[in-house]
């Protein structure tokens, strides 16, 4: 008698395919950036960095052209990205996209590892005090349980 298995996809069961990294120009977001870069190289998985535009109300309210200036982060975090792998082509490849989206920085990176069918997502540690006490987009993604969430220094 044989047994029959239906084949249904599963994320990550064989490594990260896509490897989601919150990138927003601090310090501890490029070096996470750098860590998912290393991963994603070695795991031959395209590495999404995704940077969100957040969206400030209160700023808009007061005159304040606050899509002008994420844009201008957004575009500037781009050419950095570029320039990084253009320096290192032929000796360190990986494959990359560059994505933003808009909202707060926790369901910014969850809803653009919902739409990239993340395997994987990376962070880089809050470099904010008040974190410890409320809790960090970090500690909220590894709570939500939906994907392996790497936390970079």
């Amino acid at each position: 008698m044989t047994e029959q298995h239906s084949h249904q996809f599963e994320r990550g069961t064989d490594g990260p395919k896509v490897i989601v990294v919150g990138v927003d120009g601090s310090d501890s977001s490029l070096r996470a950036a750098a860590y998912a870069a290393g991963l994603a190289r070695r795991q031959r998985a395209l590495l999404a960095l995704v940077y969100i535009q957040p969206v400030m109300a209160a700023g808009a309210a007061l005159g304040v052209p606050v899509a002008d200036t994420t844009d201008q982060i957004a575009e500037e975090l781009a050419r950095e990205i570029r320039d990084a792998t253009e320096q290192v082509k032929g000796i360190f490849d990986v494959r990359w996209e560059f994505h933003t989206f808009r909202g707060d920085p926790y369901n910014g990176l969850v809803s653009a590892a919902d739409q990239l069918k993340a395997d994987a997502v990376v962070v880089g540690a809050s470099e904010q005090a008040g974190h410890r006490i409320v809790g960090s987009v970090a500690i909220r993604l590894v709570k939500a349980g939906r994907w392996p969430v790497t936390v970079v220094p």
